[in-house]
């Protein structure tokens, strides 16, 4: 991690894949990731943890499964939502969208139980930034 400010422009432009998110950074035991999503993620749910989302770029429905019945929120760019712990949850993003989430390290993306793994969805604690990558990215303007 670097202890210098960090782009988060910059770092989104330094990859391409998406449902597959970079760690930003980290705060006590807690990774910030940033992912570029399109189409559906999968069911899944996180027992021990809440997920937090901040939409980016876009806008990211959450599909949710509730005592209550389900439904769907949908999160406009700017927008923040917790997902609570041990909900099932299926983010999707029809027109794609770029997020931010907050969760303590080594949380898997795919949670502690889910459906199966779509191979567009990366199975993942998260991925380190490419350092060159991210010093070669330049500015991106207009974005946060």
């Amino acid at each position: 991690m670097s202890n210098e400010p960090l782009s988060l422009a910059r770092a989104l432009d330094s990859f391409d894949a998406l449902w597959s998110p970079r760690i930003v950074t980290r705060v006590n035991d807690y990774d910030v990731r940033v992912a570029k999503v399109h189409g559906d993620h999968l069911w899944h749910a996180h027992d021990d943890t809440d997920e937090f989302f901040l939409v980016l770029e876009g806008e990211l429905h959450i599909a949710l499964r509730e005592p209550a019945g389900e439904r769907t929120v949908v999160l406009p760019k700017g927008a923040v939502f917790t997902v609570p712990r041990g909900t099932e949850h299926r983010p999707s993003a029809p027109s794609g969208a770029a997020i931010l989430m907050f969760e303590p390290t080594g949380t898997a993306t795919v949670g502690d139980r889910h459906d199966e793994i779509p191979a567009h969805v990366d199975a993942t604690t998260g991925h380190a930034l490419d350092a060159d990558t991210l010093a070669d990215a330049g500015p991106s303007e207009g974005r946060p």
